[in-house]
C-alpha cells in the first residue's frame, strides 16, 4: 500500500519577466543620470587624436579656438586683441593654459592666440587632445 502525500512537493520558480523590468528601469536611469553629468556649456571643438597622461584636478585657464577661429577665454568667446588682458587678470601664478583647439581651425589663430596669452605671463600650456 502506497501513501500518499498530504503535501505535494513543487519546486520555486524565479520569475525572471518583473527581474528585466527592473534592469530596463536601473538601464534607464543610470543612462539619465550620465546625461545630467555632461557639460552642455562647453565650447564644441574636434580635438586631434593622441595620448597623454591624466591632468590634476585643479581648474586651469583654457583658451578654446573653434573651427571658424573665434577664442573662447574659459568658455567665453573674446577678441584676439583682449586676450593677453583677461589672461593677465585670470591666471594664477604656476597654472598652467590647456590649449584646446578644433582639428580645423587655422594654425596663425592658434598660434597667435597663445603668444598673447605667452605676452600675459603663460609659461606652461597643454595641447588638449582627444584619447585614442
Amino acid at each position: 500500500m502506497k501513501f500518499r502525500r498530504s503535501r505535494a512537493s513543487k519546486r520555486g520558480r524565479i520569475e525572471i519577466i518583473p527581474m528585466i523590468d527592473v534592469m530596463f528601469f536601473l538601464l534607464a536611469t543610470f543612462m539619465l543620470a550620465s546625461l545630467a553629468m555632461q557639460r552642455l556649456d562647453a565650447v564644441k571643438v574636434d580635438l586631434p587624436s593622441g595620448q597623454a597622461q591624466r591632468m590634476s584636478e585643479d581648474q586651469p585657464l583654457t583658451l578654446a579656438i573653434d573651427r571658424s577661429n573665434t577664442v573662447f577665454l574659459n568658455r567665453q568667446p573674446v577678441r584676439l586683441d583682449e586676450v593677453e588682458a583677461r589672461v593677465r587678470r585670470l591666471l594664477k601664478p604656476d597654472r598652467n593654459v590647456i590649449i584646446a583647439a578644433d582639428d580645423a581651425a587655422a594654425q596663425g589663430a592658434v598660434v597667435q592666440a597663445m603668444l598673447a596669452a605667452r605676452r600675459a605671463g603663460a609659461e606652461h600650456f597643454l595641447i588638449a587632445i582627444h584619447r585614442e
